[in-house]
């Protein structure tokens, strides 16, 4: 399996590399006022507008810290593309089928887009589905409709 690896608060996360589209720095985000706190506002992505989640804040109910390091990872759902907000994204990496678990994952419902789990040597990686994701989390749909209605009066 072939991941893209961002990090967030002190853990790794990988993310499948055909869901993502680009990692970008942080550019100016426009907010937009009654959203979900995880979702910071809409920032432009290779001339296209797209929400812009902060990772941290979904899981952890923090928000990342904005440094020169900050990322933000462009990925593709079902429903649209998305920002994801990381302290950092740098490393493509495979993971050895044989390193994958999902048996710890199954059983706990708040996070049904961890999919499974990279046992590496050296350390322990998450792998998000990002369209389990987008389906998962509270307002995405609302997030969705406004898009599509930007997208058509454009």
């Amino acid at each position: 399996m072939q991941t893209v690896i961002v990090r967030t608060g002190n853990e790794e996360y990988a993310l499948p590399v055909e869901s993502v589209i680009s990692i970008e720095k942080l550019e100016y985000v426009t907010p937009i006022p009654h959203l979900p706190s995880y979702l910071l506002g809409l920032m432009k992505s290779r001339g296209e507008l797209v929400p812009i989640l902060d990772l941290s804040q979904i899981l952890y109910h923090q928000a990342t810290p904005r440094d020169n390091d900050t990322h933000v990872v462009v990925v593709k759902t079902d429903q649209l593309e998305v920002g994801l907000l990381v302290l950092d994204a740098r490393e493509i990496l495979e993971l050895p089928e044989d390193r994958l678990t999902s048996t710890a994952l199954k059983a706990y419902s708040k996070t049904p887009y961890f999919v499974t789990v990279a046992n590496l040597d050296d350390r322990v990686v998450t792998v998000i589905d990002p369209n389990i994701m987008a389906d998962s989390l509270h307002g995405m749909d609302e997030i969705s409709s406004y898009m599509k209605e930007q997208h058509q009066s454009n």
